[in-house]
């Protein structure tokens, strides 16, 4: 039996509400940096325990830096991406690898995505890693208004994944 809970987790790792939604935790900041194209400085890489409970949602946002999120406890997450082209992909990161599910998925740098509970049951604790590092100079919470306007086949998704 699964005795396990998000108020599990959120005591044990310490986890604290994040902008985007949910909960989380930096557990990793390397001490190197590199310079990037545009002068900023940013550490090479970052991680973070980050967990989704019932009806939370990671709410559209985008960062400047490559993203993997790595599945480690509780239900499946779909992680919805809206495309540069204007089309929405969505990608299931889990443990049922039969049911098409991933361990790790990779969001690119500057895409649009969100993400929630597949069943909205439960609870899924994740890691995302970053590289280069993260930096909240470079985080983006979509505006509803803008990206309907930017992608107005995508409205009914983004009015889900925004506030």
């Amino acid at each position: 039996m699964n005795t396990y809970t998000a108020e599990y987790w959120i005591d044990k790792l310490q986890l604290i509400k994040h902008p985007e939604g949910g909960y989380y935790k930096e557990t990793y900041r390397a001490s190197e940096t590199i310079t990037l194209h545009d002068e900023r400085r940013r550490n090479t890489s970052t991680a973070i325990y980050y967990l989704l409970s019932g009806n939370d949602k990671s709410h559209f946002h985008k960062i400047s830096s490559d993203e993997i999120w790595v599945y480690h406890h509780g239900e499946p997450i779909e992680i919805v991406v809206l495309e540069k082209d204007g089309t929405i992909s969505t990608k299931v990161l889990g443990k049922n690898l039969h049911e098409g599910e991933d361990l790790q998925i990779v969001i690119p740098a500057n895409t649009w995505f969100g993400a929630k509970l597949k069943n909205a049951n439960g609870y899924s604790l994740v890691s995302c890693i970053v590289a280069p590092g993260f930096d909240f100079k470079d985080f983006v919470l979509a505006d509803r208004g803008e990206l309907v306007q930017q992608f107005p086949n995508c409205k009914a998704v983004i009015e889900k994944f925004t506030r």
